[in-house]
């Protein structure tokens, strides 16, 4: 999703129709876990411990690590 897409959806969540907010809020939020999965990824790609990411994402290391390690997308490493 680019940045274009993202202005609309976040100026979609202040329309009248709380519905079309709430659309907008949903396909957010899913974009925005797809972004910190990556991140996360990279992060323990470059060498980032679970404490360390877990402190920038204000969690539990427990909470990060049941979150992010079963996917798959960390090359192995968990």
């Amino acid at each position: 999703m680019d940045v274009e897409e993202l202005t609309e959806l976040v100026a979609s969540t202040v329309k009248h129709d709380p519905l079309v907010g709430l659309g907008a809020v949903a396909r957010l939020r899913a974009e925005t876990e797809r972004i910190e999965a990556a991140l996360v990824r990279r992060a323990r790609n470059n060498g980032a411990t679970w404490p360390q990411i877990a402190a920038v994402l204000g969690v539990s290391k427990q909470a990060v690590h049941k979150k992010h390690a079963g996917r798959g997308l960390l090359g192995g490493r968990s």
